[in-house]
């Protein structure tokens, strides 16, 4: 859908919802949550100020300013303002125990594990119940990155999964349909590879990011951690993703270690035509719109591993209420009216572009009747998050990643990478099993 549109559609969402989300009509949307009750605890009639922190500038802090406004034009009882943090998370750390906590926090859902135990979010279990909020409307996933020790923190904002994106002229060109299993993402990406003596012209299929190890890993039908929270890849699983790259990367040489460094955002490889597949995630739609005019591209699920198995990391934001904030109820119905609501969801969709984390809004047009959008729904039904372990960032950061880097230089073997690996990252995360 074009960008100008999606404005036009998200601007007359807002005087919708401005004009009828006060009324007295009973709620069309499931949950019956359109209508902000506030709560009545200020007497002398003046609204009640709420504090938004995030640290999402430029296009994005328009988008998160459009909410607002909805939400502020749609009762008067509270009124937000959202104040954009640079080094949000020490500023938010910092304030939670001056007394200068904000009322709503943009949280990356990840996080909760790390916060959590340190009492500076608010649960909101409560808050669910008592409104009749079903938890089936979200993605598990997405409430259990929210959740520590059976406690729910927040709402999910937006999910997101990586897909394969693919350029349609180049595998037309090269006979060839999507592929959907590792083995045919391999012939296809050998097939797609140009070089010119030593000069790789077109990579066929990008291997620019080791991040991807836990999607690839899933594929294989392993897991990264074990349920006693040690890790579970120095074994046959782990093995099988490295030794798949090691085929793409040096015997079918689809890829060359930095090739897509250097690359301004209007020159991204795939734009360009220098890589024909790669996997990313619905974030990179405008991107790809807004510069790939001469790029026609498709995207399908990720394709499944030898046994079949299929894997994604879900991703994604939520919003959360400090501990410290002075105004937790009508920082909940901010919230709830935000992520709770099919209409609000939706209109912070096509605001951001983003997939909403209420799942209700998903069954809008706006994403059934467009192909772009059901690769990642078809993804997100397999996706898992990252381990809960308030460790985990820290195992994958200054453990994984470094032994899986000097792999892909050829400095290392595969053997050697992946009991390296187990061996710093089961002392990484039992250095940090308690969060201080």
């Amino acid at each position: 859908m074009k960008k100008w549109l999606v404005t036009a559609i998200a601007l007359v969402m807002i005087t919708v919802l401005a004009a009828g989300c006060s009324g007295n009509k009973e709620s069309a949307n499931k949950g019956n949550t359109g209508a902000t009750k506030a709560p009545a605890s200020n007497n002398d009639g003046k609204k009640t100020e709420l504090t938004f922190w995030g640290d999402w500038g430029g296009e994005g802090q328009k988008q998160f300013e459009t909410m607002v406004d909805a939400f502020n034009k749609s009762q008067d009882k509270i009124h937000v303002k959202y104040v954009l943090q640079q080094d949000m998370i020490t500023k938010f750390l910092t304030a939670a125990t001056n007394g200068g906590a904000p009322d709503v926090l943009f949280w990356d859902r990840w996080r909760t594990s790390l916060y959590a135990p340190k009492n500076v979010l608010h649960p909101v279990d409560e808050y669910l119940a008592r409104d009749g909020i079903s938890k089936d409307d979200f993605y598990s996933e997405s409430l259990t990155e929210l959740s520590y020790e059976d406690k729910l923190y927040g709402l999910p904002l937006t999910v997101d999964a990586r897909a394969l994106f693919y350029n349609k002229k180049l595998l037309a060109e090269a006979g060839l349909q999507p592929p959907t299993t590792w083995d045919e993402l391999e012939a296809a990406a050998t097939k797609l590879t140009k070089w010119k003596g030593d000069k790789l012209e077109v990579a066929g299929f990008s291997m620019g990011d080791l991040g991807l190890f836990n999607m690839y890993l899933q594929q294989a039908g392993g897991t990264m951690l074990t349920d006693d929270g040690k890790t579970n890849f120095n074994n046959e699983q782990g093995k099988q993703v490295l030794e798949f790259w090691d085929r793409l990367m040096n015997k079918d040489k689809v890829y060359k270690v930095g090739f897509e460094l250097g690359l301004g955002e209007g020159q991204d490889a795939f734009v360009t035509g220098k890589v024909a597949m790669l996997y990313s995630g619905p974030w990179m739609l405008s991107t790809y719109n807004k510069y790939g005019k001469d790029l026609d591209y498709g995207i399908v699920p990720p394709p499944a591993g030898p046994n079949g198995d299929k894997g994604s990391v879900m991703g994604g934001f939520g919003l959360v209420i400090p501990e410290g904030s002075k105004h937790q109820d009508e920082a909940w119905e901010f919230i709830k009216w935000w992520t709770a609501n099919k209409d609000n969801a939706l209109l912070w969709a096509k605001t951001s572009l983003n997939l909403p984390g209420f799942k209700p809004s998903l069954e809008d047009p706006f994403f059934k009747d467009d192909p772009q959008w059901k690769p990642f729904m078809d993804t997100l039904e397999f996706a898992k998050i990252r381990p809960t372990h308030p460790g985990y960032s820290v195992m994958e950061t200054d453990a994984l990643a470094p032994n899986l880097q000097l792999n892909q230089q050829n400095k290392q073997s595969i053997e050697a990478t992946l009991k390296k690996a187990q061996e710093q990252g089961d002392k990484m995360l039992k250095d940090n099993e308690v969060v201080q």
